[in-house]
C-alpha cells in the first residue's frame, strides 16, 4: 500500500477502504507522509467527496489516531456539547451549569478560538484564577463533586485532526462536508462522554450559510455519532446575526452570568435553555425534551444553576466574587460607539462582519501564536427588528489599542443595515435532528 496509489484511486472517484484511510491517517500522522501527498488527497477529497462509509472511517482513524479519555469513573451518562462556531456564542456557560443543576454530568474539553469565533477556553480565563488546564484524576473528581468541569483540550486527543487542520487552512480544503465532519466527530467520540448534543450553526455567521447544508453536517455527524454508540442529537440554530448582545471574552462571561440571573438577552436564554433540554433528555434525566426545557427552566428560576456556576468556578481555582463584582475581570482603556446615522429599523446585523470587528479589536486571534485582549470586544444594543432613531447608540467595541479600536469600530458599523420596514425575525430553532 502506498500514497500514490490511494491519491489516484481517489482522484479516479474510487472509494477508499478503512485500511487505506488508515494508512494515511497513521502515516501523516507519524510524519512517513509528507506534507505534500496528504494535500494531494485533502484536494482529491475536496472534489470528489466522500462517501458516509468513507468519513465514517476517516473520523474513526482520526479519533484512534491519540489518547480516548476514560470517563468511567464519572458517576451518570456523561452528556457533552459542542457548537460548530459562531459569533457571541456563550451557551456553554449557561448550559453547562443548566445542565449540571438538573444531574447531568458535564465533563467537557473546549479549544479556543481562531478567527472570527471565539473559544470558551479564552472566556473562562478571563475569569481571575481560573484554571482550564486540570489533571486527569482532579477533573473527573471535580465533576463527581460539582458535576461540571471544562478544560482546555489536550495535544494527545485526536493529533490527526491537528495536523489535518493546519494543512486544511493553508490549501483552501476547509470547507468540505467529510473533513468538517471528521474534524468535530473525532474530537467529541475521543473525549469520552456518552452522549453529544450539536447546535449546528446556519447563517452569515456560519461555516454553513445554507439551512440545507447545516442539515447535511448535522445528520451526518448524528449518523456517526451514533454509529461509535453515542446517543448524538444536532439543532441546526439561526446565526445571521450575533447571538446575544455580547461579542468578546470578558463581555460573553458576564453576559453569561447575567443570563444565569434570569437577566440575559431573549436569545442567548431561549437557546440556552433548549440545548439544555436535549442534553438533559440525552442524560436520561428527563423522558423527553419538553420535560428537559421545564427542568432547566425551573433551574434557572430557583438560582440553582448560578449556584452551580459559582462552584464550577471555585472548582477551577477561579474568583466567585466576578459573580456581583464585574469590575473584577479584565477591563478595557478605549472605546468607540457606533450611532446610526438615520431613522428606521435594523434589518439585518452581519454576524460574520462583527465577529472580525471583535477579533480585529483584540478579541481574537489570525493565528493560534497571536495573544488576545481579554478585555476587548463589542456590546450591541440593538438586535435585528429594532426600531432606531439618528443618533441612536447601536455598539459600542472595546479594546486596550484605540487604533485597533477604531478599525473594530469602523468594521462594525459596516456590519449594520438600517432599512425603513421592520424585518421579519428569523426562527432561532431550524430543525432538530436525532
Amino acid at each position: 500500500m502506498n500514497m500514490y496509489d490511494i491519491i489516484y484511486k481517489k482522484r479516479e472517484g474510487g472509494a477508499l477502504d478503512k485500511e487505506e484511510i488508515e494508512f494515511f491517517i497513521d502515516g501523516y500522522t507519524n510524519g512517513s507522509i509528507p506534507d505534500y501527498q496528504a494535500s494531494a488527497l485533502l484536494m482529491t477529497i475536496f472534489f470528489q467527496k466522500m462517501s458516509r462509509e468513507e468519513t465514517y472511517a476517516l473520523t474513526t482513524s482520526m479519533k484512534n489516531s491519540g489518547d480516548i479519555v476514560d470517563l468511567s469513573e464519572i458517576e451518570g451518562i456523561k452528556v457533552d456539547k459542542h457548537s460548530t462556531g459562531g459569533v457571541g456564542d456563550k451557551t456553554t456557560l449557561v448550559v453547562g451549569p443548566l445542565a449540571a443543576a438538573c444531574g447531568v454530568p458535564i465533563a467537557k474539553m473546549s479549544g479556543r478560538g481562531l478567527g472570527f469565533t471565539g473559544g470558551t477556553v479564552d472566556k473562562m480565563e478571563s475569569i481571575p484564577g481560573f484554571k482550564t488546564t486540570l489533571e486527569a484524576n482532579e477533573f473527573i473528581s471535580l465533576v463527581n463533586r460539582v458535576g461540571l468541569s471544562v478544560i482546555g483540550q489536550t495535544a494527545h486527543i485526536a493529533p490527526a485532526d491537528k495536523k489535518l487542520y493546519a494543512l486544511r487552512d493553508v490549501t483552501a480544503t476547509v470547507d468540505n462536508l467529510s473533513l468538517i465532519t471528521s474534524s468535530i466527530m473525532s474530537k467529541k467520540l475521543a473525549s469520552g462522554s456518552d452522549a453529544i448534543v450539536l447546535d449546528v450553526k446556519c447563517g452569515n455567521g456560519a461555516f454553513m450559510e445554507r439551512l440545507e447544508d447545516a442539515c447535511e453536517l448535522g445528520e451526518l455527524m448524528v449518523e456517526i455519532g451514533k454509529a461509535d454508540g453515542k446517543k448524538t442529537i444536532a439543532v441546526i440554530t439561526d446565526m445571521n446575526q450575533p447571538l446575544g448582545l455580547a461579542v468578546g471574552n470578558s463581555l460573553e462571561v458576564i453576559e453569561a452570568i447575567e443570563t444565569l440571573k434570569g437577566k440575559g438577552p431573549k436569545d442567548i436564554t431561549e437557546l440556552s435553555l433548549i440545548l439544555a433540554s436535549h442534553m438533559i433528555y440525552a442524560g436520561e434525566k428527563a423522558d423527553s425534551p419538553e420535560e428537559g426545557y421545564q427542568m432547566a427552566q425551573q433551574a434557572l428560576e430557583s438560582g440553582a444553576a448560578l449556584k452551580k456556576f459559582a462552584e464550577f468556578i471555585v472548582g477551577q481555582g477561579g474568583d466567585p466574587k466576578v459573580i456581583d463584582d464585574h469590575t473584577l475581570f479584565p477591563r478595557p482603556s478605549c472605546f468607540s460607539e457606533i450611532h446610526s446615522e438615520v431613522d428606521g429599523f435594523v434589518g439585518a446585523i452581519e454576524a460574520r462582519a462583527i465577529g472580525l470587528a471583535s477579533q480585529h479589536s483584540g478579541a481574537g486571534r489570525a493565528t493560534k501564536e497571536d495573544l488576545i485582549d481579554l478585555s476587548a470586544g463589542i456590546m450591541l444594543y440593538k438586535k435585528v427588528g429594532d426600531s432606531v432613531q439618528r443618533g441612536d447608540l447601536l455598539a459600542t467595541v472595546y479594546g486596550n489599542d484605540q487604533a485597533r479600536v477604531d478599525r473594530g469600530a469602523q468594521e462594525a458599523a459596516a456590519a449594520f443595515l438600517i432599512q425603513d420596514s421592520q424585518p421579519k425575525e428569523n426562527a432561532l430553532v431550524k430543525r432538530v435532528i436525532q
